[in-house]
C-alpha cells in the first residue's frame, strides 16, 4: 500500500472532496477509473451538443441557460480528474 492519497472523481458530504489511500489496483480505484473514463466521454458528447445548439443562433435563453449549467458542471468534474491525475503523477 502507498502513502499516496488519490482524489476521487466523486465528493462527500456538503461537497468535500474524497480521497483513496491505496495501490491503485483495488476495486474502488478501478470504479473510479470507470467514472472518470465516463465523465471524460460526458464532456466531449456535451462539447459536441454545445457546437450544434450554438451554431443554430436560434437557441432561447433558457436552453443556453441550461447548456451553460451543464458545461459547469462537466468543467468542475474534468478539473477534479485533471488535479487527480496530476497528483497521481506527481505535478
Amino acid at each position: 500500500m502507498t502513502g499516496e492519497a488519490r482524489l476521487l472523481p466523486w465528493t462527500g458530504e456538503e461537497g468535500k472532496p474524497c480521497y483513496l489511500v491505496g495501490d491503485g489496483d483495488g476495486y474502488l480505484s478501478r470504479l473510479a477509473d470507470g467514472i472518470e473514463s465516463v465523465q471524460l466521454g460526458m464532456a466531449g458528447d456535451l462539447l459536441g451538443h454545445a457546437d450544434e445548439l450554438l451554431a443554430e443562433r436560434r437557441a432561447s435563453g433558457g436552453e443556453l441557460r441550461y447548456l451553460a449549467l451543464r458545461l459547469a458542471e462537466s468543467l468542475r468534474d474534468i478539473k477534479r480528474v485533471a488535479e487527480s491525475r496530476g497528483a497521481r503523477l506527481g505535478g
